[in-house]
């Protein structure tokens, strides 16, 4: 199983950005943080390319996923992030189906593949 969906987009950083702000309300997610590292690192006098985590949760998922094991939380809430890299805008999700297999007697595959389903249109939504 990989990592990670990741896909490269033509929209610029602040286009794919919004975009996944945008898809995430209409599937169900809410945008709990958006952590700019690009402006953390200038803070400290560091440059680099435009880097933003996205936190977001399905609070329906969230609340099943800490049921089932309560160290679940330890990979929560969710994250996609949004790079450039190499002049192209880049956009990443680590797979919830991962979850299943990192806390394997909670019984969560089912619910971890619906959430990885809808974050991945998310993501396909900034393509």
């Amino acid at each position: 199983m990989e990592l990670d969906y990741t896909l490269s987009t033509e929209r610029g950083f602040d286009a794919a950005v919004e975009a996944i702000s945008q898809a995430a309300v209409a599937n169900g997610y809410r945008v709990l943080h958006v952590h700019d590292v690009q402006a953390t690192f200038r803070d400290k006098g560091i440059e680099r390319e435009p880097y933003k985590i996205m936190e977001m949760c399905n609070v329906k998922s969230a609340k099943l996923a800490l049921d089932a094991d309560p160290l679940v939380g330890l990979m929560m809430p969710c994250k996609i992030i949004v790079f450039v890299h190499e002049g192209k805008t880049m956009v990443s999700l680590l797979r919830p189906s991962l979850l299943a297999t990192f806390f394997p007697a909670a019984g969560l595959e089912a619910m971890a593949a619906d959430v990885e389903a809808a974050l991945t249109k998310i993501v396909d939504a900034a393509g």
